[in-house]
């Protein structure tokens, strides 16, 4: 992975997928806090720079098999707010993963602080928008990401 793919990819850490984030005067609203509906934009490029992280490019999912990934289901706790200059992480981890469907885990946080908690529900789909099954390759991606990654932080690999 070259070095400026790091710093705008995150790191994993112990199976769960750790995205920086800088708030922006952009990501507030009038009372100078993140507005609520910019947390569903980060966690969204979390997510897509997790996949990166395991070896997925959307761009790749949808020419090379026809398929794409979208976000199906969103609870979001919101928790504490954030507001502009904060640092921030986003975690994620794959919590299920089924046939064509997978559970996402992601919290917001501020200094080990959570700000925001999400369960995402995201779905493999066709050039149709049905439900399509997980590639192989990308199945087996984030299968390595839920079973492996773990496995090596508790190693201490």
């Amino acid at each position: 992975m070259a070095e400026h793919d790091i710093a705008t990819s995150g790191m994993i850490d112990g199976g769960v997928h750790v995205y920086p984030v800088r708030v922006y005067y952009d990501d507030t609203d009038a009372a100078g806090i993140v507005y609520y509906a910019n947390y569903l934009r980060m966690a969204e490029r979390a997510r897509t720079e997790m996949l990166r992280m395991v070896g997925v490019k959307h761009t790749a999912l949808v020419r090379d098999n026809g398929v794409s990934i979208a976000v199906s289901r969103c609870e979001v706790d919101y928790l504490l707010p954030a507001r502009l200059d904060d640092d921030l992480h986003i975690r994620t981890r794959i919590t299920a993963l089924g046939g064509a469907t997978m559970w996402a885990e992601q919290i917001v946080r501020r200094a080990g602080a959570d700000l925001a908690r999400l369960t995402v529900r995201l779905a493999c789909i066709g050039p149709t928008g049905r439900a399509a099954r997980f590639p192989k390759a990308l199945r087996a991606a984030l299968e390595r990401f839920r079973t492996e990654y773990p496995l090596l932080a508790r190693e201490g690999a």
